[in-house]
């Protein structure tokens, strides 16, 4: 947590201004029961009304210049705790964005939600508070300590111990709770993983009947953590009510001694009252002194665990390589193994393969055979345990991210849209587009009839992850995206599942007559979308059984005759589209 003060540096005039006005707003309140005790002594027992009047224009004069300086410090106080968090959470997402793929998984999207969201609006809660509070409170009662002293020494004895008590009890509630907030965030975090899942597979979870079963295991994540919530709830519960107890005894003892002192004529009664006043100060500030400290624990849990996102340091770093020069091959694998967490399967391994520029390259295999991880090195989306890819006869480690992947233009497996326009989405991947060139982007793509009839069409509003739209629609987009780049290597990841034979063997067509020298690589479940490719590559189980043309592969390669045997006769013979 105290790492992301780092960033209060910037707000440190707000910073110190803040406590400074509520330390003034804290003196000019402490004068108050002093005033009220002359009021009452020199006023009201001789009856001296002028006194009286200037005495309350001297309250009324107190209570406007404390009303300043509380707007003021209040106004710092917000200023430099939303700006802080602000900083923090621009920071935050421009770190996220730097971790790799491995890294997020790892972390989870529903606890890096949490954490730009609800984690960074608690700190700035903390913070807020603690510039307003954290100096006032034990500004007056300390301040109402020493001024008790200034009116009565013997009286002001219960004031001194009575502040250590408490001091003890807020603290070590303090301790307690702190790490049970902690644990309640993590309890959150796995709620929300389970709503996302949910949420996202809410067709699938009602097709199988699975309402009840879902419903018992998010009842027991939320009874957990209402579980927890409660135990941490009934320890801060305490700290209220023993501190009133405390100070309710103290005032009580307080009233007695001072009833017996003023009837032995040692004291006042004006005095008396501003003893009284200044416990009840002290009862006041502690109550919001144990309510800001339950605050300062829920931030401190917070700020922990948005710091641990900072400290984890991506483990892809961008290279210095800015230029790519012609080589042999354009892209290289190299005895390349990779598995998705330590100790686990290898995804892919032992995967030695050379593709030459401008050379188009199908990539076939089971569910689970490696098809997208093998892809998904090219972009240096991962990092490979063992061996080298290499592009441009480079490799992918020495390139600046940028520009590799400003290079590649890669459709994704599922086909992801975001909310806006069409001309929008199309930009992504090439903000100087015209829109020339996204038309033939789009045409290429086999979009350019459905969206010539969308309302507006290249304004037409795309709703958050293409919802207003097809499957295959979505799919042209995806591709139409890609190839607005102009990439030298196009990798096409299953990207034409949801497309009719016709239109994939249209795109495929359009995609070999493309006006600009680019290598392809086609990811497909379907034979027919590779037989005309240059090479195609089979795998299974993620190794490399055989690669070599269609008529090559079907001729010696087992599992690609029967893959293609089972294709050709579930569409209804062999085509020679």
């Amino acid at each position: 947590m105290w790492k992301l003060l780092r960033f209060l540096k910037k707000y440190a005039a707000q910073s110190v201004c803040a406590p400074i006005f509520k330390g003034l707003e804290v003196a000019f309140e402490l004068i108050v029961p002093i005033v009220i005790a002359a009021v009452i002594d020199k006023g009201i027992v001789l009856a001296d009304k002028p006194y009286i009047f200037k005495m309350c224009g001297v309250l009324v004069l107190l209570a406007v210049v404390g009303l300043s300086c509380t707007l003021l410090a209040q106004y710092f106080a917000a200023k430099a705790s939303v700006s802080f968090c602000s900083d923090i959470r621009s920071a935050l997402f421009k770190h996220i964005s730097k971790l790799s793929f491995s890294q997020i998984d790892g972390i989870g999207t529903p606890t890096l939600i949490t954490r730009l969201t609800g984690d960074l609006n608690q700190v700035q809660t903390g913070v807020n508070l603690t510039l307003r509070l954290l100096i006032r409170s034990p500004f007056v009662v300390f301040g109402a300590v020493i001024m008790a002293f200034t009116v009565d020494s013997r009286a002001a004895t219960v004031f001194a111990v009575t502040v250590p008590i408490l001091a003890v009890i807020i603290f070590a509630v303090m301790l307690i709770t702190i790490p049970l907030y902690k644990h309640t965030q993590q309890l959150l975090d796995k709620l929300l993983s389970k709503i996302s899942e949910s949420l996202l597979g809410v067709r699938v979870i009602r097709a199988f009947c699975k309402e009840r079963e879902e419903y018992s295991e998010f009842e027991a994540a939320n009874s957990k953590l209402c579980a927890t919530q409660l135990r941490v709830g009934r320890i801060s519960a305490l700290l209220n009510p023993l501190t009133v107890v405390i100070v309710n005894l103290s005032i009580a003892l307080l009233i007695y001694r001072g009833a017996l002192q003023v009837d032995s004529g040692y004291l006042s009664k004006g005095q008396v009252v501003a003893l009284y006043n200044y416990m009840t100060q002290i009862l006041i500030e502690l109550i919001k002194l144990a309510n800001l400290i339950i605050n300062i624990a829920k931030s401190i849990a917070c700020g922990n665990r948005i710091q641990a996102v900072f400290d984890t340091q991506p483990d892809i770093v961008s290279g210095d390589t800015t230029v790519a020069t012609p080589a042999e091959y354009a892209i290289e694998f190299d005895n390349v193994t990779f598995a998705y967490a330590k100790g686990a399967e290898p995804a892919i391994k032992n995967i030695n393969l050379k593709i030459k520029p401008h050379e188009t390259v199908g990539i076939i295999g089971a569910t689970g055979s490696g098809k997208s991880t093998l892809i998904n090195l090219i972009p240096h989306f991962y990092t490979p345990d063992s061996g080298t890819v290499s592009v441009f006869g480079k490799n992918v480690n020495s390139f600046s991210l940028d520009f590799l992947r400003g290079k590649i233009g890669l459709v994704p497996q599922n086909a992801v849209l975001f909310k806006g326009t069409v001309r929008e989405n199309m930009r992504m991947s090439n903000p100087n587009a015209t829109d020339e060139e996204i038309f033939a982007a789009l045409k290429t793509a086999q979009a350019e009839d459905f969206i010539l009839k969308k309302n507006g069409v290249l304004d037409f509003v795309v709703e958050q992850n293409g919802k207003n739209l097809s499957g295959g629609q979505r799919q042209r987009l995806n591709i139409a995206r890609a190839l607005v780049r102009k990439p030298e290597i196009l990798i096409l990841d299953d990207s034409s599942s949801a497309l009719d034979y016709a239109t994939d063997a249209a795109l495929r067509t359009a995609i070999k007559n493309l006006d600009f020298p680019c290598t392809v690589i086609i990811v497909s479940q379907r034979a027919s979308s590779l037989r005309h490719a240059d090479k195609i590559v089979v795998l299974e189980k993620g190794s490399i059984v055989d690669v070599g043309t269609d008529n090559e592969l079907k001729e010696r390669c087992g599992i690609y005759r029967e893959i293609r045997r089972t294709q050709f006769e579930e569409a209804g013979g062999e085509s020679d589209e």
